[in-house]
């Protein structure tokens, strides 16, 4: 079944972290642009890319393949922000900020991806779960 990824919220919070890479990658250094700057905007932009391939694919077995890609890439990413930090190339602020964003993209889709794969879910835009102490909903 095809989903609408523009309705999920894993891929809206995987297009804030592609843009604020992007805004985040502008501070670096020129002779970075080739180096770390460049492989992080690769990684950042494949993260939403790959969920809305996988809704596209037409199955959820498809969809999962595809999140899975996409948390590969968002830990690709991960890795390069704390590169990113170790350098000093961003402050711990925006480290911070940045890992959080991440970290809860990655927990956020795993919950998704296995429910998906344990329910087999046909609507999955309709439902909500309760995750300890917050609820995840995954549609606007």
């Amino acid at each position: 079944m095809m989903h609408n990824f523009k309705e999920l919220r894993i891929w809206q919070q995987a297009m804030d972290i592609a843009r604020f890479s992007y805004q985040i990658t502008k501070e670096f250094p020129r002779e970075e642009v080739f180096g770390l700057t460049s492989q992080m905007k690769i990684s950042s932009v494949s993260i939403p890319s790959n969920i809305a391939e996988g809704c596209g694919r037409g199955t959820n077995a498809q969809l999962i393949h595809f999140l899975d890609i996409s948390i590969g890439s968002s830990c690709e990413l991960e890795t390069q922000i704390i590169l990113d930090k170790d350098f000093d190339f961003c402050s711990k602020e925006k480290f911070d900020q940045w890992t959080s964003q991440v970290n809860s993209f990655q927990r956020q889709t795993r919950v998704f991806r296995e429910r998906l794969a344990k329910n087999n879910f046909e609507d999955v835009g309709k439902w909500m779960i309760d995750v300890g102490y917050w609820t995840l909903d995954y549609v606007k």
